[in-house]
């Protein structure tokens, strides 16, 4: 059978690509708009004209994997409240509908997901980009999660809540919360998987019948 050729990435699509990689390896500053549309194999202005300028483009490159992300995060917790019927989905799979999108697309998501997860990590640790770019592309999908949250916790104050889904901004707050949050996980696990045998203690195996 032959095989099937690769889509041709337009012009727009291969700066995205180029400069997702190239901001999540050098930063912001670290990069020029010459070193981006070399890459990409386009002429300069083709920048300006699909983007306007560097600022525009970098927010460009965190907007389109968000908008997947988020997309799937609700579609999950979706069917997640429809499974629920009229009760409160189980905590459990709210926060599988959560995580789950991330961690699949960080494992099997190829390069361009491992580069913006990278670039995720940059903007969330810049005092320049931070705020602007996490807060109006994720703050939104948050407050969608910690609602429903609520139904199966309605008696854990929203702050509790808000902090589990790392919403604390104040450095204090994490340090007061994280401790508990992890020791409350780990004992989850533990008892799950059931008692560990008792040190020393010989473990019997069954003789094989010999042939």
């Amino acid at each position: 059978m032959p095989h099937k050729k690769a889509p041709v990435r337009n012009g727009k699509e291969r700066i995205l690509d180029a400069a997702e990689q190239l901001f999540a390896q050098r930063g912001f500053y670290g990069v020029s708009l010459r070193d981006i549309t070399r890459s990409a194999g386009v002429d300069v202005a083709l920048v300006g004209y699909h983007f306007g300028g560097k600022r525009e483009l970098f927010a460009a490159v965190f907007e389109r994997r968000a908008e997947v992300l988020n997309r799937e995060r609700l579609e999950r917790l979706e069917e997640v409240q429809r499974a629920a019927l009229r009760g409160a989905p189980s905590l459990e799979a709210i926060v599988n509908a959560f995580t789950q999108p991330l961690l699949e697309r960080s494992a099997r998501g190829g390069p361009g997901w491992k580069s913006y997860f990278a670039l995720v990590a940059y903007v969330n640790n810049s005092p320049e980009f931070g705020a602007g770019l996490m807060t109006r592309h994720f703050d939104p999908l948050v407050e969608r999660f910690i609602a429903v949250m609520r139904e199966a916790l309605p008696r854990c104050p929203v702050r509790e809540i808000s902090g589990g889904l790392c919403r604390a901004s104040d450095l204090d707050s994490v340090h007061e919360r994280l401790a508990p949050y992890v020791a409350a996980g780990l004992r989850a696990l533990c008892a799950r998987a059931g008692p560990a045998p008792r040190p020393g203690k010989r473990v019997e195996r069954r003789s094989q019948p010999r042939r």
